[in-house]
């Protein structure tokens, strides 16, 4: 069996042999008469209270006699006659039935009886009697009934509070906090706990107030917790932890439990650590999509019996629940996706600051990922490398300085982006396994920020064991700080290298469309300038290895020549970071890093920076403040905005880049165009505005691919009656060529 595996086994149920031995025994812990019989009318079993209270003539008791003489029919009935049910005194339905018959002494007697027929092999009913005198037990069965009624008022009381509170919420605190206390109210539950599922495993994100300060698993990986039965079994399961044996007790630590599945009757294995802390416990699985989204564990610290009609209610409550908790689980992830990206920009400013001044910039590098570390409730391990002995040496929180057994080239391929690597920590990791017998934290990522200034930079951000590991945006936030890391370590060679690039390069002018192919592109540009053929447009289409290509559309402020001497720096410069195998949103962050510096230039520009992967048929593209670029669908002529909006380059030091990231197919045509296009004005003042230019691209790319963009600039100049108010520049890609 795999380590870690779950593993079950079935308890021996009740055999055959021993079912009417187990059933006597059962009747004579009846208080009340009890008798079974069959469709004959022969008793097969009847109780000590039966035999004392019902007359009979049977010296040896009252198996085989026939129940007519235990209950006589109305009337006179003849003895011989064949046995039916329907001459019985009392119905056979269950409905209780008081019955007047004569006693052991003669006397009339008057009995509250109730019959009815049973799931066994043939035609079998059991019927119960007691004195109609005696209330005591009708009595206790009253209670009993109302207080059903009363838990199950409760349970649909609660139920209904969860629905009205929750209903279309998308707050995260009230569906991980309210809610898990309306559940644990409504069950009268000491806890409730609920995980949702990740690509990894089920993560912890809420317990209700009674586990605060309790020991509660906070990851349960796929195949190796309960959530493997839950969802096998599609609905609440009833559990019970098996107490340790006393053997297990001697033995000191106990790591492994078992849990008792109250429907099935198998007992099932499972590592203590992934258990709550309860005796008997609900694991209840919340689907939506045919998949399983997250688990609710509702539980008791002591023992108790588990109804299935709890479990039905609690499914029904998941069903409920699966929606709101797939729009809150989208909204946590925005949120902490919000709170990473600040807390990323506030350690960039913070390295920048120390970079601009006297602070020691590898001090502060460590404190940066101290702190990143601190955000995701993990610690920070700095590894510092021997290059004579080969090997990384660490501070270990627990043990102190070890050498840790990390290969960075081996650990880091496929990991790099930019020359810097993040690498996931997890079980089954050779770091991880030396970690986890040291007794240190043994989750989380290895960070490599390169040789910087001489010396490797790289790290160990790492959780406890059994703790959940680092998602895609927590890893991508580590990678994120290390990038700005890089950069700003880099940063004085890198502005002294984009100031040569663009005092050497600022005759590249021209607006020239590279030949690539499986594209096929053409551009135009016309000034407001009279008689200008250069301004602050530009545009450029790159020819990269490997069927890449970089398509650039950009707008400086200002006009003329001047505009036009920093679009050509500012194009040259990109198309070098094109050829330095850059991401667009990084290839503008540099640029905005490099106009910042180059204290010649008082300036900011809108770009639009596309990566083109001809195989495999994807669009990258950063739009740094431009308007959103328009990708016309072939064949449906739909028309999609690449709407994934950053700041303008060349304003603050703190502005955020992002990727966007659109799917190609063949015969689609991507327009990019400057904001003169959408802003130009008519003799009457009217702009041709966005819907203009919906209507433009809608109409022209229904033609001719030739000509394209001749028309549209047609179309403008009748708008305008030839006269601009900005510099107009449109680009048309046509993507032939794909896969």
């Amino acid at each position: 069996m795999a380590k870690n595996a779950l593993s079950t086994r079935r308890v021996e149920g009740i055999g055959e042999g021993s079912l009417a031995a187990t059933f006597a025994r059962l009747l004579q812990l009846a208080s009340e008469a009890v008798v079974a019989f069959d469709g004959a009318g022969r008793v097969l079993l009847a109780n000590d209270q039966a035999t004392s209270l019902l007359p009979h003539r049977e010296a040896e008791g009252l198996a085989g006699a026939d129940v007519r003489t235990l209950f006589p029919p109305a009337g006179s009935t003849d003895p011989e006659a064949p046995f039916s049910v329907d001459a019985l005194p009392f119905p056979v339905d269950g409905t209780p039935t008081v019955v007047t018959m004569a006693s052991h002494a003669g006397e009339a007697m008057r009995l509250r009886v109730r019959c009815d027929r049973v799931q066994a092999a043939g035609e079998t009913y059991v019927a119960v009697a007691l004195p109609a005198e005696s209330q005591s037990l009708e009595e206790r069965q009253g209670e009993r009934d109302l207080d059903d009624l009363r838990r199950a008022n409760k349970r649909l009381a609660g139920a209904l509070r969860i629905v009205l509170d929750t209903l279309d919420s998308r707050d995260v605190a009230t569906l991980f906090s309210r809610v898990l206390e309306e559940i644990t109210q409504t069950m009268d539950a000491d806890a409730t706990i609920v995980y949702l599922a990740e690509s990894d495993g089920f993560h912890l994100r809420g317990i209700s107030k009674s586990l605060e300060g309790a020991r509660v698993p906070h990851f349960m990986a796929y195949g190796k917790s309960v959530e493997t039965l839950a969802t096998r079994a599609g609905h609440a399961l009833r559990l019970r932890v098996k107490p340790p044996q006393p053997q297990e007790l001697r033995q000191g630590k106990i790591r492994v439990s078992e849990v008792v599945d109250e429907e099935t009757r198998e007992i099932l294995r499972i590592r203590r650590s992934l258990l709550p802390p309860f005796a008997s416990f609900f694991a209840v699985p919340v689907w939506f999509g045919g998949h399983v989204i997250a688990i609710i564990e509702v539980g008791w610290s002591r023992p108790r019996p588990l109804d299935t009609d709890d479990a039905r209610l609690l499914d029904s409550v998941a069903h409920y629940l699966s929606v709101q908790l797939m729009g809150a689980f989208s909204t946590m992830r925005q949120q902490r996706a919000e709170r990473l990206n600040q807390r990323g920009s506030e350690l960039r400013e913070e390295l920048l600051d120390a970079s601009e001044g006297d602070e020691d910039l590898a001090s502060r590098a460590e404190q940066a990922f101290a702190q990143a570390a601190e955000e995701l409730d993990a610690v920070y391990v700095r590894l510092e490398q021997n290059v004579h002995q080969s090997v990384l040496v660490a501070e270990l929180p627990v043990t102190g300085m070890r050498a840790v057994p990390i290969d960075l080239d081996a650990a880091e391929e496929g990991h790099v982006e930019d020359d810097v690597a993040v690498v996931p920590v997890l079980a089954g990791t050779d770091v991880y396994d030396v970690l986890r017998d040291l007794g240190e934290p043994c989750v989380g990522a290895l960070v490599d920020a390169g040789k910087l200034a001489g010396e490797r930079r790289c790290c160990l951000v790492l959780r406890p064991d059994g703790a959940e590991p680092l998602d895609a945006g927590e890893l991508a936030f580590l990678g994120t700080l290390a990038g700005d890391v890089r950069d700003i370590f880099l940063g004085e060679e890198r502005r002294e290298k984009d100031k040569r690039i663009s005092q050497a390069l600022q005759t590249g002018m021209r607006n020239v469309l590279q030949h690539v192919d499986g594209l096929t592109a053409q551009g135009i540009y016309s000034s407001a300038t009279e008689s200008a053929f250069v301004g602050g447009d530009f545009y450029d289409l790159i020819r990269l290895p490997g069927r890449r290509a970089c398509v650039i559309m950009g707008d400086v402020s200002g006009k003329g020549v001047e505009a036009a001497s920093v679009s050509a720096a500012v194009k040259t410069a990109l198309g070098a970071y094109s050829w330095e195998g850059l991401a667009p949103a990084r290839m503008v962050r540099s640029l905005n890093e490099f106009l910042l510096g180059f204290s010649r230039i008082e300036t900011f520009a809108t770009l639009f920076v596309g990566i083109v992967d001809l195989a495999a048929a994807t669009l990258t593209y950063c739009s740094a403040g431009h308007p959103p670029a328009v990708l016309v669908r072939a064949g449906t002529r739909q028309m999609d905005l690449l709407d994934v909006q950053s700041g303008v380059v060349g304003a603050f030091h703190d502005m955020e880049y992002r990727d966007g990231v659109a799917t190609l197919c063949e015969g689609d045509i991507l327009f990019l165009y400057t904001d003169g296009t959408t802003e130009a004005r008519s003799p009457s003042g009217a702009f041709f505005g966005e819907d203009g230019l919906r209507d433009m691209v809608s109409a022209e790319t229904a033609g001719d691919f030739d000509g394209l963009l001749d028309r549209c600039l047609a179309r403008l100049d009748d708008f305008t009656g030839r006269n601009l108010n900005d510099d107009v520049s449109m680009v048309a890609v046509r993507f032939d060529e794909l896969g």
